[in-house]
């Protein structure tokens, strides 16, 4: 926009030069003077302006709020639904009622006057954002609903998560191996999902029974997990008499 700014100021100079004179009689003479110079410089467009003004659809009636406010009330799930998307927030502002801004990009939740998240804007319709850290304190309280939750894909962070659980559901009833992938869930948000995921890494490799126990105390203490992560090998020493020996005993058969 500068460049083109630039541009136009030259082309006027220049076509004041030629004119040999920079006063004019009125200020509708220098308009109809710019009008000129206008049509001289965008004459090259004019064909390309037509193609686009068949298919340019009518402005809108009115302008376009650059915000939009949403009151809503959050559902027993933690989720909100704004334009027929979904969106997951705090477990603790269940049934509680939210003020939501909706902007080009991102929503911002509001509560008691208090901006609490700013979430990414879902484009169409149908979609949904759940965030395991928004749920997961009431998942705790009722590990029950995890197995039936319509969006229970999205609470394995990676793969590691996916497959631990598919692990404790074979070493466990399915109630006990739930509760356990909950706990390792909420270590993942409350400690890091990181640390997290790359512990349940290295007992996937080693092939290790998952114990929640022995995962807290790897992530809390990653020096513990030396022992999964690598094998232990003990080294015996050499007598290095043995050698003299050796020596000694071909010397005396030469």
């Amino acid at each position: 926009m500068e460049q083109r700014h630039y541009r136009f100021k030259q082309a006027v100079d220049q076509q004041l030069m030629l004119r040999g004179s920079r006063d004019f009689e009125s200020l509708e003479e220098y308009k109809q003077f710019l009008k000129k110079l206008f049509n001289q410089l965008n004459a090259g467009r004019y064909e390309k302006l037509q193609e686009e003004l068949k298919v340019l659809k009518e402005l809108p009636a009115s302008r376009l709020d650059s915000t939009k406010e949403f009151r809503v009330k959050v559902s027993g799930n933690s989720t909100i639904t704004i334009q027929h998307n979904i969106y997951s927030v705090d477990s603790r502002l269940i049934k509680e009622k939210v003020i939501v801004y909706l902007y080009a990009n991102h929503l911002e939740l509001w509560y008691a006057q208090k901006k609490l998240a700013k979430i990414p804007r879902l484009r169409g319709d149908g979609k949904h954002y759940i965030q395991y850290r928004h749920i997961i304190d009431w998942l705790i309280r009722k590990p029950g609903a995890f197995e039936n939750y319509k969006y229970r894909e999205d609470l394995y962070p990676t793969s590691y998560f996916r497959m631990a659980y598919d692990i404790l559901k074979k070493q466990h009833t399915e109630i006990k191996a739930t509760k356990e992938y909950l706990k390792i869930l909420y270590l993942a948000a409350k400690v890091s999902e990181d640390k997290v995921n790359q512990t349940l890494k290295d007992y996937l490799e080693c092939g290790k029974p998952i114990k929640v126990s022995e995962i807290e105390k790897m992530v809390e203490h990653p020096q513990s997990a030396n022992q999964y992560s690598r094998t232990q090998t003990k080294v015996v020493s050499v007598d290095l008499s043995d050698y003299d020996k050796l020596l000694s005993e071909k010397a005396g058969q030469v």
